[in-house]
């Protein structure tokens, strides 16, 4: 009987110990355990690590520009202070505790902004993870970072142009390497290669849907290849299988029916499964219920698939010579970022980061810039034999077809290029057009392609 009562008295007064405990652990909530901030052209992306989900409420100011973000139930462990904030809109973090439990933040901003906010579930490289976007509505950044730059020569032909899309970005790592090697990284170095080379071939510009290290969803890279008026868009990644066995580079084109392996099915639902980085589950399409407009969309659709599969066969053919292939043909999946009715559309996988040697070798300068210059004679041979309407290309395609033989002259010391022409009974304007040339400048050595009929 002793022994039953000593029992009860030790349950009864480690009740209010363990209730007290709860409570204390209830009190604690979830705490801010770092913070970060990736600017890009049109918005710019502040990323609170939490210890777990957190409930948030979120509210903006004017006069001055403020945004208020209150976290329910959370503490703050780590230093807003330290963070870099310079190429965004935030001027100043401020923060302090609210209500006993909450805790209040509040940006201090240099102008009005549109904002948004979504959780991210923990993936390789972070845990939970509160996401705030800063949208610049205005678009002045957005404007000028997308500006067409577009080169023409003296007669008024203008460069096909090409939008060079690094994969991935920011918040979001892409796939990672078994030595900690980061897609995003690999492939924005790979397209900064693939840019200067193709600015460097006459008749040619190139432009990135980014620059650096941030994220811009899935759809909006095809929105800002639209506003270059791409002729190609071509986006670059480096992904990852289950396993580590698979090897070599892909070529994909969208395809209307579905993937057309295994692999390429699964490497599509990675790739668009990067949408939700972006804070979207999909996208609404309105208004196509009339008939005219979805045959005139499927027939366009259908044509740009077609140009896809034939500039992707080109570089696919290129790249065998300087890389192991994964498959010898162009393969076709249902990839998000290809889904544009209007612009021929490849997204190269330049290898897979998950095969130990294939990470080693994309991690060097000198394997990214073969592939680059792989895909980049895969491009101008296509554009060779296909050029678009009104450019540099065209007129060169066209002068050789109806003039006949094309002669080659090597600059000697002491020529120009009005030298030259008067020689050939032609003029400095039409070798700038047929040579691609800026200007009227020479060099000892160089061979002039002379059109004559």
């Amino acid at each position: 009987m002793n022994r039953l009562k000593l029992i009860m008295n030790t349950f009864v007064a480690l009740v209010p110990v363990c209730l007290l405990a709860v409570a204390m652990q209830a009190h604690a909530g979830t705490q801010v355990e770092g913070i970060r901030i990736w600017p890009a052209p049109d918005h710019t992306r502040l990323v609170l690590d939490t210890a777990g989900k957190v409930d948030h409420n979120m509210f903006a100011l004017s006069n001055p520009s403020r945004l208020v973000i209150d976290l329910k139930n959370t503490r703050l462990k780590t230093d807003f202070g330290k963070l870099d904030l310079s190429g965004s809109p935030v001027r100043r973090i401020r923060s302090a505790p609210r209500n006993g439990t909450d805790l209040r933040v509040v940006l201090d901003l240099a102008g009005d902004i549109k904002p948004r906010s979504f959780q991210l579930e923990p993936n390789q490289q972070y845990g939970h993870r509160l996401v705030l976007d800063l949208i610049d509505e205005g678009g002045s950044r957005l404007e000028k970072a997308t500006k067409p730059t577009v080169t023409h020569d003296s007669a008024g032909k203008r460069d096909v142009i090409v939008v060079i899309d690094a994969g991935h970005g920011g918040e979001d790592p892409g796939a990672i390497g078994p030595r900690g090697t980061r897609e995003k990284d690999v492939v924005l170095k790979m397209a900064h290669i693939l840019a200067d080379m193709v600015n460097k071939q006459p008749g040619y510009v190139a432009k990135l849907t980014r620059t650096g290290d941030y994220y811009i969803g899935l759809r909006n890279r095809t929105i800002l290849a639209r506003k270059y008026s791409a002729d190609l868009f071509v986006s670059v990644h480096a992904d990852a299988f289950r396993t580590p066995q698979p090897k070599g580079a892909s070529v994909f084109a969208l395809s209307q029916r579905g993937a057309t392996s295994e692999t390429a099915r699964w490497l599509a639902q990675s790739e668009n499964r990067s949408d939700l980085i972006g804070g979207t589950g999909g996208v609404s399409l309105d208004g196509r219920d009339d008939m005219l407009a979805g045959v005139l969309l499927d027939l366009s659709m259908t044509a740009s698939i077609n140009a896809s599969l034939g500039v992707g066969s080109s570089i696919l053919g290129k790249l065998n010579g300087v890389a192991h292939l994964h498959k010898p043909g162009v393969e076709q999946a249902a990839f998000a970022v290809l889904k544009s009715p209007d612009i021929p559309s490849i997204l190269v996988e330049a290898g897979f980061i998950s095969n130990p040697q294939e990470e080693k070798n994309l991690s060097t300068d000198w394997y990214r810039s073969k592939l680059a210059g792989a895909i980049m004679k895969g491009i101008d041979e296509y554009f060779q034999k296909t050029p678009p309407p009104g450019t540099l290309l065209a007129w060169q395609k066209k002068n050789r077809q109806g003039g006949g033989r094309v002669g080659r002259y090597q600059v000697q010391s002491g020529d120009t290029l009005s030298g030259v022409a008067r020689e050939n009974q032609t003029t400095v304007s039409e070798l700038m057009q047929f040579n691609g040339l800026r200007d009227d400048r020479v060099m000892v050595g160089q061979t002039i392609r002379i059109p004559s009929s």
